[in-house]
């Protein structure tokens, strides 16, 4: 457990130094997703003040649920009821993403594979596109407009549904992407929802911003 969780914290720093951690988009012209206002910031976890820049050690009482992969996502506050498939990483270090060619996988989430399984200790990280030049808004269009407090249930191979609630949503330049608060070690069955957003660059087909979801376990 505690060598998957520091494979996220390696593979994180190369996914920013690449500068695709995920959902890109391609199309030139698109409908702003939101962003996370201000006041949906919230914290990084429990107990956590919004002005902290990284992940510190806090006492937890939720007991971890065993490895189980994640087959499907709701998020009820946005209408998000997805398949969830899993990804590993491309050949350069980066983490994969769904693919974009339209078909059924291009609208659905995606775990990451090397991190923790939902309801594990750590971060367990899915990923999802924001939109497509083919098929427009997608999965995770909506995910700058979750606010703290909002639950996320991810059923599990098993049968178990871990339920997480929200603590904080942050919009993030890649230029800056916080490594260590998203993809650092935590001491509680933590969740970490990303996808692009922000401004969208045509030169490069690129959003300049993620979004990300901060969530823990509570069941």
């Amino acid at each position: 457990m505690k060598r998957s969780r520091l494979i996220v914290l390696a593979v994180g720093a190369v996914l920013v130094v690449g500068g695709t951690v995920v959902a890109v988009g391609a199309g030139m012209t698109r409908r702003h997703p939101p962003s996370p206002p201000p006041a949906a910031a919230g914290s990084i976890g429990p107990g956590r003040s919004s002005s902290l820049p990284r992940v510190t050690v806090t006492t937890s009482k939720v007991v971890p649920l065993d490895r189980s992969v994640p087959v499907h996502i709701d998020i009820p506050s946005i209408g998000v009821a997805s398949a969830v498939f899993d990804v590993g990483r491309n050949p350069d270090g980066t983490i994969e993403v769904p693919p974009l060619d339209g078909s059924p996988r291009t609208n659905e989430a995606a775990w990451y594979r090397y991190s923790p399984t939902p309801g594990q200790l750590g971060p367990s990280v899915i990923e999802g596109h924001v939109d497509s030049e083919r098929g427009g808004p997608s999965v995770f269009y909506r995910l700058g407009d979750v606010k703290p407090g909002d639950r996320v249930d991810v059923t599990l191979a098993d049968g178990q549904v871990a339920r997480f609630d929200v603590s904080g949503v942050r919009e993030y330049p890649k230029a800056t992407y916080p490594t260590q608060a998203v993809y650092g070690n935590t001491d509680h069955p933590a969740l970490r929802l990303i996808t692009c957003g922000g401004t969208f660059d045509r030169a490069t087909g690129h959003y300049e911003s993620n979004i990300v979801v901060f969530a823990s376990l509570v069941n």
